[in-house]
This record gives structure tokens, C-alpha cells and sequence, in this order.
């Protein structure tokens, strides 16, 4: 068993980093019913373009998504059936930067852990299996098509970047897709798949002894070569690419972003995310006076807000929301920002918004589902909880009106509307 290198908190979570790179976090919940289990990747929709070796590689957009679909498959068949065996739900997804697996289960624990483990160390793709998963995720790609809360983010970010992959939709498009083979998913794990590139995170009814029993099983207490990937990216000016776009899809009433392009954030940095996060609660969060304005008017339904979308490469603020009326609520949303830039962010609301994201770490500690989830997201960015906490303790109203100096400028913004189908607009 590796040398335990840390306790994260009085809870009782604990870190191990194995002699084959993969940091393994685990909060015992004795109590609980269920554990949950979650393997996360650094590898995510904008990781297409990186040296492998002396090699360099682009991939077709969407690859990470497909390479998430295919990981569940192997010699023996789909590891969705054996998780149904054992009574377990499991699931995964890709978002821009990461790709993550898990599982919930009562039971079994030890049998789940190796499914799951054995998913990761050991990918298996043919052409026929690659191949037939076309369909499926052309099907999926159409769904999205038809979201109004994805395209938005999806327009947003065509109109802010003038190259950074995250223009692309994260499950690509059609076309793209039907470029992948077995060869590039075999490259994507040999990139991106090492055990230095992962976190295994595990919460509940499970013992530390449990998890890192599994991963001996799975081989990763054994050193293991580094990640061998290193990435690409093309410079990006902060100016944006497009200003403006109008689209008509079938919504019952028009929809609106707008997206401020930031400077890129340095790999690690959680104090300036959370910084930016805090300053748009101030801005437009529900303790907000914009969010009262505009809610009592009848402007804005509850889905209005705003959010830091930030990935290597790249950082972006966006709003969104659904309004009748969405020219005045971009008009009104400038109108606060330049407001609360002049006389800076109320110190009530911002202690308000600084308790209430306080709040949501320790609630997240009581489910194991997001217990586990949480670990895993703040150990991809080199982080502990208990390091999260004092973080956010360490922020002041005075350190959100400096950074407004800088954040939000107009000259930077793009807007995306979304009319319903057959509305009048001006070309």
C-alpha cells in the first residue's frame, strides 16, 4: 500500500498518489447506503491538435465524446451490462476539458470498482465497433442541434474565438465523426489516458483499503510511463470574432447570451474562477438588485444568470437567459456592470454570495455522488477541498472590484439571439 500523503479535511478523505502516477482521493461514508466512484480524465473536446512522440497530431472535433462512448465496450461486450449485474447505474460524459466515468451502487463495491478500473487500463476498438457507434452519436449530435441552452454556449463561443477548439461542439458534428478510427482512440489513450492524467475519486459506503485493493488489481500501483501528449494552441486575441448572430429555432419565446471574452487563465488558478464567480453573483445572482429588477418586471424567467467558462486556452463569462423583451435586459445587464464597475460591488451581497458558495461546498460533502464528484473536479486543477475553502475565505469585495477594472468590457462581447421560428428580425 502507497504511503498516505495527506488528510484533505476533518471529515477523514484522503489522498494517495500511486507508484504509477494516479492521485486516489476517498471519503469514507460508513453510514451511507451507496457508494460512488468516478475516474476522470484530462482530456476533453479541445484537446485536437498535440504532439505525440515527434508525431503531430489534429484530431477531428468530437473525438474525446466518441472515445468516451467506445470505452465502454471490450472483448467480453459493454460494460454497461455487467455494471446492470451488479445492480450499479453508471454513466459518463465529456465536457471541453475532461472526460469522466462513475458508477452509483449499494452493493458489490469491490466487483464495480474493477469494471470500472478495467474500463480505463484496458481499451479495445475494431473497426466494426468504432464504426457502428456513427449512428448513435449523429443521433445525439441532432439532439443538442435542437437545444436552445446548447447552441446558445455553442454560438457564444463561435462568435468569441477566432481558432481555439472550443468553437467546436463538444460531440462534433456529423461530418467530423465520420472521420474517427480505431487508430485515433488508440492514440487519444496513449495521450491522454496515462495514470498521471487521471484522478480516481470515491466516496460512501467504501473503505480506502477497497479502492486502492482495486486499482492494485487493475495494475496502477505500478509505475507507468507519463502522459505523453503535449498540446497545442494557436495564439488567440482577446478581440472577439463575431459581434453578433440571430438564429431562428422552435422556441415559445426568444432567448439571449452574451459572452465577455477574458484573458486566458493560468493552469491551476481556482482563485481567479472563483473570484469571477463571486462577481457575477453580485451582478445579476438571485440576492442581486438586477435579478430582482428584472424577475419582478417579468423579464427574465429563474434560468437567467450568468457563469465563468474556463478551460485551458481560454476563459469566457456568459450570460443567458429566456425574455420577450431581451434587448432591454442586455441593455439593463451593461447598465449594472458599468454601475457596479463605478461605484463597486455591494459588500452585503458580496459576503451573501461568499456564504452561500460556502454553503454548497459543505452540502456537497453530505452526498456521495457529490462528494466524489467534487474531489475530482478541484484535484484536475492541482487542488484539495479544504484548499478550495481557504481560498474562497481569502477573497474580498476590495479583490472583486479590481478585477472588474479589467473583466466585462464591452469591447470584448459578442451577443446571440435566438428568435422563435418565424419572428421578424432585422438582417
Amino acid at each position: 500500500m502507497p504511503e498516505r500523503l495527506a488528510i484533505l479535511d476533518c471529515a477523514g478523505n484522503e489522498r494517495y498518489v500511486l507508484p504509477s502516477g494516479l492521485t486516489v482521493l476517498v471519503r469514507p461514508m460508513p453510514d451511507y447506503a451507496a457508494a460512488h466512484a468516478i475516474v476522470a480524465a484530462r482530456f476533453g473536446s479541445i484537446d485536437v491538435h498535440f504532439r505525440l512522440g515527434e508525431e503531430e497530431l489534429t484530431l477531428p472535433a468530437g473525438a474525446a465524446h466518441y472515445l468516451e462512448h467506445k470505452m465502454f465496450e471490450d472483448q467480453e461486450g459493454d460494460a454497461f451490462a455487467k455494471f446492470a449485474r451488479t445492480g450499479a447505474n453508471a454513466n459518463a460524459f465529456t465536457s471541453f476539458d475532461r472526460t469522466c466515468y462513475y458508477f452509483t451502487a449499494t452493493g458489490a463495491v469491490d466487483e464495480n470498482l474493477d469494471i470500472l478500473l478495467g474500463m480505463i487500463t484496458h481499451p479495445y476498438f475494431t473497426e466494426e465497433t468504432v464504426a457502428k457507434e456513427q449512428g448513435i452519436i449523429a443521433q445525439e449530435i441532432k439532439m443538442y442541434e435542437d437545444s436552445p441552452d446548447w447552441r446558445l454556449v455553442t454560438e457564444l463561443c463561435q462568435c468569441l474565438y477566432h481558432s481555439h477548439p472550443i468553437r467546436s461542439d463538444i460531440a462534433g458534428s456529423c461530418e467530423s465523426i465520420a472521420q474517427i478510427t480505431p487508430s485515433m482512440l488508440y492514440d487519444c489513450c496513449r495521450a491522454f489516458y496515462a495514470p498521471s492524467n487521471l484522478v480516481l475519486a470515491a466516496a460512501g459506503s467504501l473503505t480506502a483499503g477497497q479502492v486502492l485493493a482495486a486499482c492494485a488489481r487493475a495494475g496502477l500501483d505500478k509505475p507507468a510511463a507519463a502522459p505523453a501528449a503535449r498540446r497545442i494552441w494557436d495564439d488567440e486575441p482577446l478581440t472577439p470574432a463575431e459581434t453578433e448572430r440571430t438564429l431562428r429555432m422552435a422556441v415559445s419565446k426568444p432567448c439571449f447570451g452574451i459572452g465577455y471574452k477574458e484573458a486566458p487563465l493560468a493552469p491551476g488558478d481556482g482563485r481567479t474562477e472563483a473570484l469571477y464567480d463571486l462577481i457575477l453573483c453580485c451582478i445579476c445572482g438571485g440576492m442581486s438588485p438586477l435579478y430582482r429588477r428584472l424577475y419582478d418586471e417579468g423579464l427574465v424567467n429563474p434560468g437567467f444568470g450568468g457563469e465563468v467558462l474556463r478551460v485551458d486556452g481560454c476563459c469566457c463569462i456568459l450570460f443567458t437567459g429566456e425574455s420577450d423583451d431581451p434587448d432591454t435586459v442586455c441593455a439593463l445587464l451593461q447598465d449594472e456592470i458599468e454601475r457596479v464597475r463605478a461605484e463597486g460591488v455591494d459588500r452585503e451581497v458580496f459576503t451573501l454570495c461568499k456564504n452561500e458558495k460556502y454553503g454548497q461546498l459543505v452540502e456537497n460533502l453530505e452526498n456521495v455522488e457529490d462528494a466524489a464528484s467534487q474531489m475530482a473536479d478541484f484535484a484536475l486543477l492541482g487542488q484539495t477541498v479544504p484548499q478550495q475553502v481557504e481560498m474562497l475565505a481569502g477573497l474580498t469585495a476590495d479583490d472583486a472590484d479590481r478585477a472588474l477594472q479589467a473583466i466585462l468590457r464591452p469591447d470584448r462581447a459578442a451577443r446571440v439571439t435566438i428568435l422563435p421560428n418565424g419572428a421578424d428580425t432585422e438582417e
